[in-house]
């Protein structure tokens, strides 16, 4: 079982040394990218969720007053 473990890490060593790593300029823009994207779907996803909210109390509002 050892040998296995050991055999698995010493791959994976070298499987690193394969990996086409981003540069510093290309992992900041790629973050910067996935956050403005969070924050545009949260605004997105914020904006319908008022409009929902709000047309549901909207709709409950009117039918138990009865008009």
């Amino acid at each position: 079982m050892w040998e296995r473990t050991k055999k698995f890490f010493e791959e994976a060593r070298i499987e690193f040394r394969h990996v086409n790593w981003p540069t510093r300029a290309e992992a900041m823009r790629l973050t910067g990218v996935v956050v403005g994207l969070s924050i545009a779907l949260a605004i997105f996803l914020g904006v319908f969720d008022y409009l929902f909210t709000s047309g549901i109390g909207y709709l409950a509002q009117r039918f138990v007053t009865g008009g």
